[in-house]
């Protein structure tokens, strides 16, 4: 998606015509964290089933880094939003009967930015600190 000046008003005028057809955004980093409720199961304990994600995210190609609340992904808006819906797929068909993903969606115009940028980014001020 071109976010330039000059395409604003055919992205407006797509938008009063037809919202269904405005772009996504070209790329996106989305932090989710899977809240499973595990119901009928003995333990509270999700760790399986975020190990289960984690496999699918490495078979599926997508950049991902997990973290103790969460996992971050980063590809193509098309790319992160499938592959949170197969992450849910997987799940139920495992027979976790409810989900519910947090997410937080970033995207930019400006320039491209990846997460290990931006862990970078924090990285190079505190190194300063020493």
């Amino acid at each position: 998606m071109d976010s330039s000046p000059q395409l604003r008003h055919i992205l407006e005028a797509m938008a009063d015509n037809d919202p269904t057809k405005l772009p996504t955004p070209s790329a996106c980093v989305a932090d989710e964290d899977f809240c499973l409720v595990p119901i009928g199961t003995p333990t509270a304990s999700v760790s399986k089933e975020v190990a289960e994600v984690q496999r699918l995210l490495k078979k599926s190609g997508i950049k991902y880094s997990m973290h103790s609340a969460g996992t971050t992904i980063e590809g193509s808006w098309d790319q992160c939003m499938t592959i949170i819906g197969q992450c849910h797929s997987m799940l139920h068909a495992n027979g976790v009967v409810r989900i519910q993903t947090t997410m937080r969606v970033g995207t930019r115009t400006d320039k491209k930015q990846s997460f290990d940028d931006k862990v970078a980014a924090v990285e190079k001020l505190l190194a300063e600190d020493k």
